[in-house]
């Protein structure tokens, strides 16, 4: 086995993006720990068998994100298995898909808790973590392009996303001293289980809808979960070490800054 490049958690990294992310960490030479709810185990131990099998130690972490206990106690049992942490990726996340006079307090109330204080709470004790170990560290964010701008049926979804860009600037201003470099992704629309639930919520064949949302893009596709971990790949390296505070749009040339 090849010298480990560091240690690496990815939350909600069971399926879709959060599963190529921890791929392309681990053919990258990091340590990967794989998180996601225990609902989701048997995905969680394909992905950690697919790591292992490249030759980079994996470990599965069940844990949810939106629980104190639970992320602080991820963060420590990664730190004890693998000898500590070097890049922690809160990319766990879901979406209900409802208008607002639809969407319910209890479905408003767990996007919050899972997309913005899942992030915070990860970037809180990963942060603690990098501070103490004195290396430096690279902490990355899920955000959206639904984070950038607001769209019909995704209100609730929307605020979450805002949120998590205010919290990667203030994470980043305060972490920065430290070596620690804090950034989010904002990803158009990815081909992955949730793209599926979208087709299904809006009624529309997934040709349909695919072919309508390419006609918003500059490269005249949509994106695939590599197209995200390729981004997370360069912004951990050594090579992403003077970018900090940003929310970057990976999503094929829909929206500018």
């Amino acid at each position: 086995m090849s010298l480990s490049k560091g240690i690496a958690i990815v939350t909600g990294a069971g399926q879709g993006i959060g599963r190529a992310v921890a791929l392309r960490l681990a053919a990258d030479g990091f340590d990967v720990a794989v998180n996601d709810i225990r609902q989701n185990e048997a995905k969680v131990s394909g992905v950690v068998a697919d790591i292992n099998a490249t030759g980079r130690r994996g470990i599965p972490v069940l844990a949810d994100v939106s629980k104190e206990s639970e992320v602080e106690g991820m963060v420590s049992e990664v730190v004890t298995a693998l000898g500590g942490l070097d890049v922690m990726v809160a990319n766990a996340g879901i979406c209900v898909m409802k208008p607002i006079f639809d969407l319910s307090t209890e479905e408003f109330d767990r996007m919050l808790s899972v997309n913005l204080r899942g992030t915070f709470l990860c970037y809180k004790y990963a942060g603690k973590h990098m501070v103490a170990q004195g290396r430096g560290g690279r902490i990355i964010g899920a955000c959206s392009g639904a984070g950038k701008k607001g769209a019909v049926g995704l209100a609730g979804y929307s605020s979450t996303k805002f949120g998590i860009r205010g919290l990667t600037q203030s994470a980043a201003n305060e972490f920065g001293v430290h070596g620690i470099t804090v950034n989010a992704y904002a990803p158009g629309p990815v081909k992955t289980p949730m793209y599926d639930d979208l087709s299904a919520v809006v009624g529309a064949p997934p040709g349909v809808l695919e072919a309508e949302l390419i006609k918003t893009t500059a490269l005249k596709r949509i994106g695939v979960p590599e197209d995200i971990a390729g981004w997370v790949s360069y912004i951990a390296s050594k090579d992403g070490g003077i970018i900090t505070g940003q929310t970057i749009n990976v999503d094929g040339g829909i929206q500018f800054d």
